[in-house]
């Protein structure tokens, strides 16, 4: 039950949370101030109804848990505590990556204190904000750490910045972002009174703002689970509507176009060759085809299965790691052109197995490059980049553009669409429905016209007499 207590004009209300881990007792408090001409007797009985009220919000978990922190202490504590455990790697690098903006206008925050007007300044500011943005040092580097007894190499090495990154900004050239958050994170400044930021041309995309909610909100709804703070502040906030004109949805190769690129592929080096007829006959992702082993492969059946995928990321380097999403995790049917291509690959990885004697490096991987060493993710695109600009296709095609073709392709011949969903490994038709409306009504066209081809020649024009 609450104690309630007057002192002057106001009532300290005190409820007890329940035990900690050691026996004590966990006490939560407030104070309910007396209204200006409010008499005694009512004022009782509205300090009552306001220990009632705060009693039911202890109890049911509203109040929180522990001392409030920083949203930049927070934001570590996220990170380390639930996106570690919780989301894929590609996804955290992403989500630290818009860390470099939201820290300097969020991070001196305590969590419980951020409001929605703070979140409405900061999306407007990042409606303004420059894509590119370079930051240079306003103050003497040097001699900032200095008066700290550390050199340049020293606070290097102690706080895990590049030392070029701390000589560049010494020498009054521009740092990155990410350089400099790293700096005023270590020396424990805002970032305004150590660098000015400069930059051009276009301002973030509503689309761009929007991500940055997203992650925001996925912050604060853990606060709130964790018992940080009440609610989530994000909820009552919209980021600005993104007025443009949508982006034109996935981009193909037509039919026409991948047999002309297959011809073209044949002046290719051949683990490159094979890679990309691959994806274009099985729609798979560019990790989960470079994640393929060859116990993957099924030859009597006829069938490949999917179950990892070959990422890389600056900091880790290239790892593997879990498919998309359970869904991805499958066993596809090879087509006879598909299983040719992979004894192709067979064929040429033995010769350079051979070739390589004592170098080869034993990878179980199917796709390799010609030391058996896993092929390097941006160094397949970066192939593929070259190739298609050499050949004079569509400048916005990419090695995802594959995958869109062989769906395209498949819809293209009335394969349903919850085949192709299976097939691409989408969670649901309804993924496939939306990515790929355009080559649906097409082929709904296509059967209409059909359709009017077999039936028409039996309708007889129907003569009315006046």
């Amino acid at each position: 039950m609450a104690n309630i207590t007057k002192r002057g004009n106001s009532y300290s209300i005190r409820v007890s949370a329940g035990y900690d881990a050691s026996g004590k007792q966990i006490m939560k408090s407030m104070t309910w101030k007396i209204p200006e001409g409010m008499s005694e007797k009512k004022a009782e009985k509205e300090a009552q109804k306001a220990a009632t009220l705060f009693e039911e919000k202890v109890r049911t978990g509203q109040i929180a848990d522990e001392k409030s922190m920083k949203f930049s202490a927070y934001a570590e504590k996220w990170f380390s505590d639930y996106a570690a455990t919780q989301l894929r790697p590609r996804t955290i690098d992403g989500y630290k990556h818009l860390m470099i903006r939201i820290e300097p206008a969020l991070g001196h925050l305590y969590i419980d204190k951020i409001r929605p007007a703070h979140l409405v300044k900061f999306y407007s500011d990042l409606s303004s904000t420059p894509k590119e943005c370079t930051y240079k040092c306003t103050v003497d580097l040097k001699a900032l750490l200095k008066e700290s007894g550390k050199s340049l190499t020293a606070f290097s090495s102690e706080n895990n910045i590049s030392l070029p990154a701390l000589k560049s900004a010494a020498n009054g050239r521009n740092l990155s972002p990410e350089n400099a958050i790293q700096v005023a994170k270590a020396l424990k400044k805002p970032l305004a009174d150590l660098f000015e930021v400069s930059g051009g041309g276009e301002t973030l995309s509503a689309s761009t703002v929007g991500k940055y909610h997203r992650v925001l909100s996925s912050m604060f709804e853990t606060a709130v689970k964790w018992g940080l703070i009440v609610s989530n502040p994000c909820e009552r906030v919209s980021p600005p509507k993104d007025r443009k004109p949508k982006k034109n949805e996935a981009q193909f190769l037509t039919a026409e176009q991948a047999k002309e690129m297959i011809s073209l592929l044949d002046h290719e080096p051949e683990k490159y060759r094979n890679a990309t007829i691959l994806l274009l006959f099985t729609g798979m992702r560019r990790g989960e085809m470079l994640g393929l082993e060859w116990d993957d492969l099924n030859l009597e059946k006829g069938t490949l299965r999917i179950n990892k995928t070959i990422q890389y990321l600056p900091d880790r380097g290239i790892f593997e790691d879990d498919t998309k999403n359970q869904s991805s995790n499958r066993v596809i049917k090879l087509s006879r052109s598909a299983i040719n291509v992979l004894k192709a690959q067979k064929r040429w990885q033995t010769e350079q197995r051979l070739k390589m004697g004592d170098c080869w490096e034993g990878s179980p991987k199917i796709f390799t490059n010609e030391t058996g060493r896993i092929i390097h993710p941006d160094s397949f695109s970066g192939w593929f980049r070259s190739f298609i600009k050499a050949n004079g296709f569509p400048e916005d095609i990419h090695v995802h553009s594959l995958r869109h073709t062989n769906a395209t392709i498949q819809i293209a011949n009335g394969s349903s669409v919850t085949t192709v969903a299976g097939y691409l490994g989408h969670a649901n038709a309804n993924t496939t429905t939306k990515i790929y409306a355009h080559a649906i009504q097409e082929a709904q066209a296509a059967a209409a016209e059909m359709l009017d081809d077999i039936l028409n020649p039996t309708i007889k024009p129907q003569v009315r007499h006046a």
